[in-house]
């Protein structure tokens, strides 16, 4: 049930983005190019520029939960010894 409801409010929000990003295109089709150092793009409409942006964004974006991974080994115990607060509450009935 989580997993469904994590999906679906992924996709709303995409679905938002999108959805102004089309709007802003729509407003705005002045052409711009890009400059970058030395290197000059050619003239595309800031929504197309837009779009790719946020297209390799997303592309670059998903691949950095692989490059942060969690390694699987197992963890040290810890020195310290646990607290039992068990003794604190009373569980008969």
């Amino acid at each position: 049930m989580l997993k469904i409801l994590t999906n679906l409010i992924i996709a709303v929000l995409l679905a938002f983005w999108l959805g102004a990003i089309a709007i802003f295109s729509i407003q705005n089709i002045t052409a711009v190019s890009l400059k970058f150092l030395v290197w000059e793009s050619i003239k595309l409409p800031i929504g197309i520029l837009l779009s790719f942006c946020v297209g390799g964004g997303l592309i670059i974006g998903s691949f950095f939960p692989l490059l942060f991974k969690q390694s699987k080994r197992p963890r040290k115990p810890s020195l310290r010894s646990p607290v039992d607060d068990r003794g604190d509450f009373d569980f008969d009935d």
